[in-house]
């Protein structure tokens, strides 16, 4: 396998698909199964998209997002889920990215159009201890989401921010 070239051709290719797709956002996973040890992944995030928070423990993992293109914010929350922290992920504002710790919980949310974050977490993969969701937050699909999104933003001070 040669070398993989996230390009901005590539980036459109997968926040082309973000926008098409029912959950507003679109993975590209670069590792080849899900027991890989790493799992590294193109995470393209439409506004209006929705990840509820949670946390990886049992086992425990890290996570990283770092800012290819576009706005984000990655909220950590601690288990009652008031707002522990905060940042906006944008490289043109010189905020590149955050290292989540184990058994933290948090989400990230797009701020604008075609964001791409750039993934890393350890591997393997299971639906069974892949995420362990916050119990306080609405799950996905839930009606309550976009007032939870809202409030969320409304917080930090952060607009709001509509679908496209």
């Amino acid at each position: 396998m040669g070398m993989i070239k996230i390009t901005d051709e590539f980036i459109d290719s997968i926040s082309q698909q973000a926008k098409l797709s029912s959950r507003r956002r679109m993975n590209y996973n670069f590792h080849p199964t899900h027991e890989d040890p790493l799992h590294r992944l193109l995470n393209a995030m439409e506004p209006g998209t929705y990840v509820q928070p949670h946390k990886h423990e049992n086992p425990d993992k890290f996570e990283i997002f770092l800012a290819l293109r576009g706005r984000f914010v990655v909220f950590t929350f601690d288990d009652v889920g008031m707002i522990t922290d905060h940042i906006v992920l944008d490289a043109r504002e010189g905020n590149y990215g955050v290292e989540i710790p184990e058994r933290t919980y948090h989400t990230l949310v797009s701020l604008e159009p075609a964001s791409v974050a750039y993934e890393v977490k350890a591997g393997p993969y299971s639906i069974l201890t892949s995420k362990n969701f916050a119990p306080w937050a609405p799950a996905e699909g839930d009606p309550g989401v976009s007032v939870y999104l809202e409030n969320l933003l409304a917080l930090v001070g952060l607009p709001i921010t509509k679908k496209l």
